[in-house]
């Protein structure tokens, strides 16, 4: 077809789009309204133990300043209070917890008691209390992925990451929401629900780690894991105003994953990683996911901002089909950019990489299945293939056991990309042009500023009608490099924030940028504080109005 026809027909059904997106919102925001107003999760209690950073809340548990049991219950009270508000729990393990937190106290109080260096040294987070998504497995709890046909299966081992947090003397104490399969961006399934928003429950909290970002930013565990293929953990800490790291490819192990990958393209592009609300939290998590890969990463190397190159993009460059970046965004980004020119003598490079046009083809291109292990395989848990078809009739009838967009992803993949296509090849082939185009730019100093949403979160089932607007963290595991997520304030009460992204191997460099995002910007506000902000700055309208 010629190109100028392309552009043309791509313009117009965009402006289409636009229209759709726009008549779309009304009919959300009126479905929002008729639930009900927004709900507001209750003030954060036992603040000297919530509002504790890991390393904080580490260092108190071992000189006994507080025990592992009151940390616990302080999170399972919190986990307790939220939960029938945002939904974002999907099994707990109170009583386990509590068990292992007294066996942690014990220890601590025995005369025999290691010292807290070597406590420190061998078990960083010992008594420390995490949560982790459903779809990663923790020994003895169900992992459904949000399928309802694996709602009785139990993990009978650890994922490798939770082994790993579990040695390092963490104790686990739920499994949190995920979309159906962990491949939507809102966390929502026929099995435990719809999480909501805790900044505005009428809003999404992104996906798939969604009820993992949710429990963070209301302050139900101290920090969790998360694992991120197309934006899973980027997305979630976006909405929900945390931190966030996707680390390097092939750092973390993501074995005890449920779906796991079928091709070696996919295992490329996924990542597991920390989500906190502290971004100094992110270094010594990472340190211990990374295991005996944490050479690789140099993690302790002094970064002096100052010396960074950094580039950025405000936008993809107009994609068709994805939602224009906010103004909001936009401006926090040049916030950012003004705070590097001013602050540090920076000079900050707008840059402009074509490829990035094609983010949603290229990512899948490298997702793509074999037709024996697409979608309709998954969605039977690996049983056969579901008939997609019939479940539309099901799904009308309100007798299917899975979400309408699992079905639409199902069908998307018969018209998509095909597995042992020509133009699949062609497309793997660019998305490595493009690493060796970031790897020039960036080397081993440079930094990358991207949004990481077009927009603050959606409305609940929005994302149906702005499908694709992923793509801005989707081009990125493609690219297989480390990227952060960091919050940058609110946008009419939501967060919103930037990806920090650094060449391969290079996490210490969007780390040591996220740190200083944070120290300069605020990071991480509590719900509560947020809507208090909302309050007065309402009143002030009022009383300047009378």
């Amino acid at each position: 077809m010629d190109k100028k026809l392309m552009n043309f027909l791509g313009n117009f059904f965009s402006v289409i789009h636009r229209l759709i997106e726009f008549v779309g919102r009304w009919i959300f925001l009126l479905a929002a309204y008729l639930t009900g107003p927004p709900e507001m999760p209750p003030p954060i209690e036992n603040k000297n133990i919530t509002m504790r950073s890991l390393n904080e809340l580490s260092i108190m548990i071992r000189q006994k300043k507080i025990s592992s049991e009151d940390a616990v219950k302080a999170y399972i009270d919190r986990i307790k209070k939220i939960q029938p508000i945002v939904n974002c729990m999907t099994e707990d393990r109170f009583e386990e917890a509590l068990k292992e937190a007294r066996q942690c106290d014990a220890i601590l109080n025995s005369p025999d008691a290691p010292s807290t260096a070597i406590l420190e040294k061998e078990k960083p987070f010992f008594g420390v209390p995490f949560t982790t998504k459903d779809c990663i497995a923790i020994k003895g709890m169900k992992q459904t992925a949000g399928l309802v046909s694996r709602r009785e299966i139990r993990s009978d081992r650890d994922a490798e990451a939770i082994k790993l947090i579990r040695e390092a003397g963490a104790i686990p104490l739920a499994t949190t929401n995920v979309s159906e399969l962990a491949m939507w961006w809102e966390s929502s399934n026929c099995l435990y629900g719809t999480t909501r928003n805790p900044y505005n429950t009428w809003h999404i909290v992104g996906g798939s780690s969604g009820g993992e970002g949710c429990l963070q930013a209301a302050a139900g565990a101290c920090f969790g894991i998360g694992s991120d293929i197309g934006g899973s953990i980027r997305i979630p800490c976006f909405f929900n105003g945390i931190f966030g790291h996707k680390p390097s490819r092939g750092i973390v192990s993501n074995d005890g994953q449920y779906p796991s990958c079928n091709t070696e393209d996919q295992s490329r592009l996924l990542s597991t990683g920390p989500m906190c609300r502290f971004a100094t939290d992110l270094k010594p998590i990472l340190k211990v996911l990374a295991d005996k890969n944490v050479a690789k990463l140099n993690l302790d190397a002094k970064v002096d901002i100052s010396k960074l190159k950094f580039y950025y993009m405000e936008d993809d460059g107009g994609q068709f089909f994805i939602t224009p970046v906010s103004p909001d965004i936009k401006q926090a980004m040049n916030k950012v950019i003004s705070y590097l020119t001013w602050g540090h003598k920076i000079k900050v490079e707008k840059v402009k990489i074509k490829k990035f046009k094609k983010s949603l083809a290229l990512w899948f291109a490298n997702m793509a299945s074999p037709k024996d292990k697409d979608f309709a395989y998954e969605l039977a848990n690996r049983k056969g293939r579901i008939n997609v078809w019939w479940e539309f009739i099901k799904w009308i009838t309100f007798t299917s056991h899975h979400t309408l967009i699992g079905l639409v992803t199902s069908t998307f993949e018969i018209f998509g990309i095909q597995y042992d296509s020509e133009i699949r090849t062609k497309l793997v082939q660019e998305s490595r042009d493009l690493y060796q185009e970031f790897r020039d730019m960036l080397g081993e100093d440079g930094v990358f500023l991207y949004p990481t949403h077009p927009t603050p979160a959606p409305l609940h089932h929005e994302p149906l009608i702005k499908p694709l607007n992923f793509s801005y963290t989707a081009i990125i595991n493609c690219l297989g490099l480390p990227a952060t997520a960091c919050p940058l304030g609110f946008s009419n009460g939501l967060p919103i924030g930037i990806q920090v992204v650094a060449g391969l191997y290079q996490d210490h460099l969007t780390l040591a940028v996220a740190e200083e995002l944070e120290r300069n910007f605020g990071g991480w506000q509590a719900p509560e504080l947020n809507n208090q902000i909302k309050s007065n700055d309402n009143q002030l309208i009022d009383s300047k109005n009378q």
